[in-house]
């Protein structure tokens, strides 16, 4: 939940081509409310790991009788989200309100050529998905009445992807293992793996439809090593777009880098002349999967989960002052001589100008898997952050998170992964085709 600004409503979408959210062909004129206004905006979430929703208003979902109905989706159905262009959807685009992130294995003795084919087939199958089409082969007809739904399909390489491949003079620097922190509780089991996949839409079952024709595709090339399911605010369930609560309750989404910043590309992408040259630009996720302990945290008083975050829980403002997007005073002293904002504040410490500027665009979702062991709630946040070269995003913040966030308290931190997502396919490439043929 770390203090991330909320993006620009739904123009912040139109990244590098792909990005953009655009309206599946009517059938009859569009309809008059704009479907841009109408996508919400990329969730954000803090490099702690709480989540932000996306927020943004859109009629209520009416489904094609058959498929012959010739009647026009809603605005939720029928935008779509470019699978080819510079970079992969699914980084920039407006966060969904379903999302699968899936981690898979190659199979023994399964090498470069099976990588090569099981990439061609995944590309094949999500550019065929994010049209609203059926999947290529052995369609299950989940989603047969459903327009695209905003469908996104991202595709990444692990660390140990280049060792079954025998790709290791190919493997970037910034794709070395993420440093140990205190805080970590993590399984092995729900960690890292050889390939990862996320899914994201605005539909459950159009996402669910994608996740199981992902894991058909997969065939005997690769298995699952661990699947994690989330969700967020659904388009137009708030009377106007605005930032989305997290599980804890808390507005969260206030310094998310934009779209629309100069710096915004590079901060995020891969330059075109950076190394090695089959990721020019892609970007780096680290996904965590962090429980929230509910429990706990609502047992404490409104003040001090305020104190705890260096918010105010009704309209996420500073307690410095001012409104949601208002300026934190770090600097700000009440009548009692204390900081406004404390020094162990979660907002405090994970803003910018307190960690040399190091940016990332979190993008998450929150997940609910019933009770744990332990009796308590097994709910939080499916952390997804995105940038240039983690070495600069997320590793610095995080490890000053880890020394002294009050937040901390609250979290657990149990499982982790780091994957290299290369930049999005041309016409007629696969992902990842770079760097398997290249």
């Amino acid at each position: 939940m770390s203090d991330t600004k909320n993006a620009e409503q739904a123009g912040h979408s139109e990244q590098a081509g792909h990005d953009k959210r655009t309206p599946a062909a009517p059938a009859e004129p569009a309809l008059d409310i704009s479907r841009r206004r109408l996508l919400g905006t990329v969730g954000a979430v803090g490099a702690a790991g709480l989540a932000l929703g996306a927020a943004g208003g859109a009629g209520a979902y009416a489904a094609v009788a058959t498929p012959d109905d010739t009647s026009p989706l809603t605005s939720v159905g029928s935008t779509e989200v470019m699978f080819h262009g510079k970079h992969q959807a699914g980084i920039s685009t407006p966060l969904q309100s379903t999302g699968h992130l899936i981690a898979f294995d190659l199979a023994p003795g399964a090498g470069r050529k099976e990588a090569a084919a099981l990439l061609r087939r995944w590309s094949a199958t999500a550019a065929a998905l994010m049209t609203g089409e059926p999947a290529s082969s052995g369609d299950t007809g989940v989603a047969l009445d459903a327009g695209p739904s905003s469908l996104t399909v991202t595709f990444g390489f692990g660390h140990s992807f280049f060792d079954r491949t025998q790709l290791t003079d190919r493997r970037p620097t910034q794709l070395d293992p993420l440093p140990d922190f205190s805080s970590d509780q993590l399984d092995p089991k729900r960690s890292n793996g050889d390939l990862w996949v996320q899914i994201g839409a605005d539909d459950a079952l159009v996402a669910f439809h994608a996740l199981r024709a992902i894991q058909q595709d997969a065939g005997s090339a690769a298995k699952v090593r661990w699947q994690m399911n989330g969700f967020n605010r659904t388009p137009g369930a708030t009377r106007k777009p605005m930032t989305a609560r997290n599980l804890m309750g808390q507005i969260d989404g206030t310094g998310n880098p934009k779209v629309s910043d100069t710096d915004f590309e590079q901060r995020i992408f891969v330059p075109d002349t950076g190394q090695p040259a089959w990721m020019a630009g892609g970007s780096y996720a680290v996904v965590r999967r962090i429980r929230m302990l509910l429990d706990t945290w609502e047992k404490l008083p409104l003040t001090e989960q305020e104190q705890v975050i260096g918010r105010k829980k009704a309209n996420g403002a500073p307690l410095s002052g001012g409104t949601e997007t208002t300026e934190m005073r770090l600097d700000a002293f009440g009548p009692d001589g204390k900081l406004l904002i404390p020094a162990n504040a979660h907002a405090r410490i994970a803003a910018p100008e307190q960690n040399g500027g190091a940016a990332m665009l979190r993008r998450a979702f929150s997940y609910h898997d019933g009770v744990a062991a332990d009796g308590a709630p097994d709910a939080g946040l499916l952390f997804v952050c995105w940038q240039a070269d983690p070495i600069r995003g997320f590793v610095p913040v995080q490890r000053k998170l880890d020394r002294g966030d009050a937040l901390s308290a609250f979290v657990r931190h149990e499982a982790s992964g780091l994957f290299a997502v290369p930049g999005g396919p041309r016409a007629g490439e696969y992902v990842g085709q770079r760097l398997l043929e290249g």
